[in-house]
């Protein structure tokens, strides 16, 4: 098993080294194995914890795979976003990495991708703190707006608008 999480120690808030924004949004990108979209789980950090808050897609159908509760909304450019009724929290999440589904995080415009070139492995997706960003400039798909720009406001989902989740200013700290 790999485990990409950084050590504890000095540092900046991290998902598996991967630095996180003040805001403490990251998701993990991929594409969808049956509709063939760049999807992504978007997620809040808090302390060593992180909450998945809403799926983005390119494709409606991504959400209802979901099959899970919650406010469906239509995004300029024609992606979709499902803010979950009931987010989901975890400590640590295993994920199956694989080239075809390319899961990459992304966090504060940059990415890190947890996929081999070949074959499979499985990663675990940890928040802790890391002296040294690590990712880069995100490839595509996950350079396109729809994900460098997913964001969620976690206290304030019912009046989040359009806008907000376009060009997010000025998050509230998760919690």
């Amino acid at each position: 098993m790999l485990a990409l999480g950084s050590g504890g120690g000095a540092g900046r808030p991290a998902v598996n080294g991967l630095a996180l924004p003040a805001s403490g949004v990251f998701a993990i990108g991929y594409v969808h194995s049956i509709y063939r979209a760049p999807s992504a789980e978007v997620f809040t950090a808090d302390g060593r914890r992180f909450t998945m808050r809403a799926v983005v897609s390119a494709s409606g159908g991504v959400l209802d795979y979901y099959a899970l509760e919650g406010e469906r909304r239509r995004l300029p450019g024609g992606g979709w976003l499902l803010v979950l009724a009931e987010p989901a929290a975890y400590d640590e999440l295993r994920l199956l990495a694989t080239p075809i589904g390319r899961r990459t995080l992304l966090a504060g415009g940059r990415c890190l991708p947890l996929h081999p070139a070949r074959g499979a492995r499985e990663v675990r997706v940890t928040v802790r703190l890391a002296a040294a960003g690590r990712g880069g400039s995100c490839p595509p798909p996950y350079n396109q707006s729809l994900f460098l720009n997913a964001a969620y406001s976690p206290t304030e989902a019912s009046a989040t608008s359009i806008t907000d989740i376009q060009k997010p200013h000025a998050w509230p700290s998760p919690g």
